[in-house]
């Protein structure tokens, strides 16, 4: 008989197997360690992830599905479709999960701030030198980041219709949600136009129900989950009410911000229109900055919604509500950072809060085509959005337009890198203007 195992080696066996991950793959030593590990893979990744939230989804494929080996094809694909069906920036929403997964709350938290903080600090840098060289926003140059904008949006608007509008009836959503965000350019209308669309959806689209397919746990408890969802809720109805009670410009901005992030469905490009109408119609940042922000946001890697850092830095108080509590937080870095928490926090209770649930809810019918509506409804918004503010804002002449012209076609047709396109789109701004 071979002799027994001796009870020492069976404890480093057990201690060298709870070393490792779910794929066999070596894990570092203790909680700690695991969130810095996933701080660092989504640090390079915020450094180096250009291209936009399709992008950023390939890039994560290759590095945590088939280099480090965190998760299979079948989980990771799993917890992309339950971010894809959830508002909010679905790339940043996939990371969050991920750190979720390997390293919890740390983990999460470490794997949002290594994806955002990169472009978040370089947009804010930038907002900092259009506040301190009165020349820079009227540059030639800047003027080039606004013209590549409207290229960037008319990207989005032609694949996201192809993807999400296949269909006559998911495109006369999108052509009504576009003619109601035209005619009543108001936050209000963008939210009834998203609400409609899904109330549509849900009554006259048919789609095939999903597989059933099981999903790898994420440490988050059912409980857990409905107080995520009661907090996210909570927030959307109290940051109003709190807002007109106070007068706070500050408190009004912290609402438009926390309202962008929880409303915008189909990807980073949608949130445009809602920030704008959070932003220029009240006067914390004219149209001229705003799109010269957008344009210049395309022009880093990582999400999109730190577009938000840029418009909290450059953000000023009107007079009528310069003396409202917190008015010392709007504007500059602090500003820059409390926006970028404020868009950036329905994304991580919703994740946390559809976890639990999320097998059960993707399967039901009504679910699946109040989705198919929604999605619909947000190309049309964004159509709006193309016209106005980014077209209205950026093209004032033949050569302005030939400008955009030329920059559409390197990204749809010519695939050009977004960081070159932005580049060139610059220098022809400066060289035409």
């Amino acid at each position: 008989m071979p002799p027994a195992p001796d009870a020492g080696q069976s404890r480093r066996e057990d201690a060298g197997q709870s070393r490792r991950d779910d794929a066999g793959q070596p894990r570092p030593h203790g909680a700690g360690r695991r969130a810095v590990e996933v701080f660092l893979a989504f640090l390079r990744l915020g450094l180096s992830s250009f291209g936009g939230p399709v992008a950023h989804l390939g890039y994560f494929r290759t590095e945590f599905v088939e280099r480090r080996r965190w998760l299979d094809d079948r989980d990771y694909s799993d917890l992309v479709a339950l971010c894809q069906f959830l508002p909010g920036p679905a790339s940043s929403q996939v990371g969050i999960g991920l750190g979720l997964s390997r390293a919890g709350w740390a983990g999460a938290l470490a794997a949002w701030c290594g994806f955002t903080l990169p472009s978040a600090f370089a947009l804010v840098l930038f907002a900092w030198g259009i506040g301190h060289y009165a020349g820079l926003a009227a540059s030639g140059a800047v003027h080039g980041l606004k013209v590549v904008a409207v290229a960037v949006v008319a990207q989005a608007v032609w694949g996201m219709s192809r993807s999400l509008c296949p269909d006559r009836p998911r495109a006369a959503i999108a052509i009504g949600a576009a003619l109601l965000t035209l005619l009543l350019p108001t936050a209000l209308a963008q939210v009834g136009a998203i609400v409609v669309a899904g109330l549509v959806g849900w009554r006259w689209l048919a789609l095939p129900a999903a597989a059933p397919a099981g999903h790898r746990g994420y440490g988050v408890s059912a409980r857990a989950g409905a107080i995520a969802i009661a907090i996210f809720l909570a927030l959307l109805v109290a940051l109003p009410v709190w807002a007109a009670a106070s007068g706070s410009a500050f408190v009004a901005l912290l609402d438009g911000f926390y309202r962008a992030g929880a409303l915008v469905f189909g990807g980073g490009h949608v949130v445009l229109p809602l920030l704008q109408s959070a932003v220029v119609p009240a006067g914390f940042a004219d149209a001229e900055t705003f799109i010269a922000g957008y344009g210049a946001a395309q022009a880093v890697p990582g999400p999109l919604f730190t577009f938000a850092a840029f418009l909290g830095t450059v953000a000023q108080a009107p007079d009528a509500a310069s003396a409202g509590w917190g008015a010392g937080w709007i504007g500059g870095w602090r500003g820059g950072l409390a926006m970028l928490v404020a868009i950036f926090v329905p994304a991580f209770l919703l994740v946390v809060g559809a976890l639990p649930f999320w097998e059960a809810m993707r399967r039901r019918p009504g679910i699946q085509s109040t989705m198919a509506g929604i999605n619909a409804g947000v190309v049309g918004i964004l159509l709006a959005a193309l016209y106005d503010p980014v077209w209205t804002s950026a093209i004032r002449s033949r050569e302005d337009f030939a400008l955009a012209l030329a920059a559409f076609g390197l990204l749809v047709w010519a695939k050009a890198s977004p960081l070159l396109v932005v580049a060139l789109a610059a220098a022809g701004g400066w060289l035409i203007g």
